[in-house]
């Protein structure tokens, strides 16, 4: 598959990355007039057509990126990102194994950090490495129809194409991890087993007890977005897994409650004993809140990190605060900002927002998504 973006000119790079190099010098007290930095950066894209960022900047420029995540409730944070640097890596095998020990280091025993790993960026003489998975954790779909899926349906297309490669399946649960696939530079895709000690997963339960541990539903502690570009002043890192840490409703009301995911509510519906004979009852709701007591209840009993909704909305509107006062303009998507169960009891609900493009970002590149569902990687 054609993994290589349409390329940038040499005008086009040089533009992102004066743009940057002078916020870089803005942002970064002791960096100096930016001139001398500019004059070197565009003596290695005369030479090259490309550049090399210093690990200062790469740091700085992950930073902003998160600072500039319009789909990102979580931003107040952004300044505390841990960057790990492995741009010299572009070899699939040496990659998956970064990605683990990426996934290890961000858990943290529970107390989960926000961490990117950076890999080998696209340069005019090749692509860079490619992660195909959506996050570093998957849980497998087994079945083509979401009514017969055991697990994950959103991943059914990926968890066939796997085992049409030769993965043997796991235990044919409904958390089956799925293997990691890679593409490094000059390679195909190839999938890597993921290692059990390198994925926290917290059992769930329910606060009022009822038996919900009877269902074993768990969910991994660290959601790291992985088949997302990392763009910094005009380079483009199409490998760079990144992670915060889970707001509460992204398992309760999306992962574990979504009719192509795991579909939970006419179960819990169920177990709770209420009327589904009509949508008037609002046995939707009523489950949908009960399952997000649930995932909030279990990952704080487990001691794992977890934002609930009404928290992190504040805490949004504190980051907006924060950054109008230094002067800077903050974008936001309203239909990602607002949370996705209760958003009119968030403060989040009652403004608006405008969707401002960056050109330090995070960024879903053409064929992305179909890569993560698996598409022709048989």
């Amino acid at each position: 598959m054609e993994i290589l973006q349409q390329r940038s000119t040499t005008a086009q790079v040089w533009q992102a990355a004066e743009e940057f190099i002078r916020l870089f010098h803005r942002e970064n007290a002791g960096a100096g007039d930016p001139r001398a930095r500019l004059a070197v950066v565009r003596a290695e894209l005369a030479d090259t057509g490309t550049y090399v960022q210093t690990p200062a900047e790469l740091v700085h420029g992950a930073r902003v990126a998160w600072r500039n995540s319009n789909r990102c409730i979580g931003r107040l944070y952004w300044n505390s990102l841990r960057v790990r640097d492995r741009r010299g890596l572009t070899d699939a095998d040496a990659i998956a194994a970064e990605c683990f020990d990426h996934l290890r280091e961000a858990t943290n025993g529970g107390r989960v950090r926000p961490t990117i790993t950076v890999f080998a960026p696209e340069t005019p003489d090749r692509p860079g490495p490619v992660i195909w998975s959506e996050q570093l954790v998957r849980y497998a779909g087994y079945g083509d129809h979401p009514s017969i899926t055991v697990g994950d349906a959103r991943n059914a297309p990926l968890t066939g194409a796997l085992l049409q490669l030769g993965w043997s399946g796991g235990a044919g649960t409904p958390f089956d991890l799925l293997p990691l696939v890679v593409q490094g530079v000059d390679d195909k895709p190839r999938w890597f087993d993921t290692p059990a000690d390198a994925v926290l997963e917290v059992p769930i339960d329910h606060p009022d007890g009822d038996g919900w541990a009877d269902w074993r539903l768990r969910w991994h502690a660290v959601p790291a977005i992985s088949n997302m570009c990392l763009e910094i002043g005009g380079i483009h890192y199409p490998a760079a897994p990144f992670n915060g840490w889970y707001m509460g409703t992204e398992i309760g009301a999306r992962n574990l409650a979504d009719t192509d995911r795991y579909n939970l509510l006419p179960a819990v519906a169920r177990r709770l004993g209420l009327d589904t004979s009509s949508d008037r009852s609002l046995w939707k709701d009523r489950a949908l809140v009960e399952l997000n007591r649930a995932v909030l209840h279990s990952f704080d009993r487990a001691g794992v990190t977890i934002a609930d909704h009404h928290s992190e909305s504040r805490r949004f509107l504190s980051h907006m605060e924060r950054e109008e006062r230094k002067g800077r303009e903050v974008g936001a998507d309203w239909s990602w900002i607002v949370p996705p169960i209760s958003g009119s009891a968030t403060p989040v609900f009652h403004r608006t927002y405008e969707d401002r493009p960056s050109s330090t970002a995070y960024v879903h590149h053409r064929g992305a998504q179909e890569r993560a569902q698996g598409r022709d990687l048989v």
